[in-house]
């Protein structure tokens, strides 16, 4: 046998923080956008007669909340939160 070393890169710590960050960024605005087109749909259904305008405008909501949320972790000078298991 021999004793070759595998040579796979492995990123750097800030390289491997920021693809944390991704992850999390976009995960959560897809989450938020289905909750925003979940509860628009509901909207439209109930209260405004299958009208397009609710499931829009809730798609904007989850869209914009989860990009503020998103620049939130992008200019947090700490890392990413942890909870507690």
């Amino acid at each position: 046998m021999s004793d070759i070393k595998s040579t796979s890169p492995v990123a750097p710590p800030s390289q491997t923080l920021l693809n944390d960050k991704w992850d999390v960024v976009l995960s959560n605005t897809l989450v938020k956008t289905g909750l925003g087109f979940g509860c628009g749909v509901l909207g439209s259904v109930l209260f405004f007669k299958r009208r397009a305008f609710p499931v829009w405008l809730g798609i904007g909501f989850g869209l914009g909340r989860g990009y503020s949320e998103g620049d939130a972790i992008f200019r947090s000078p700490v890392g990413l939160r942890h909870t507690q298991a």
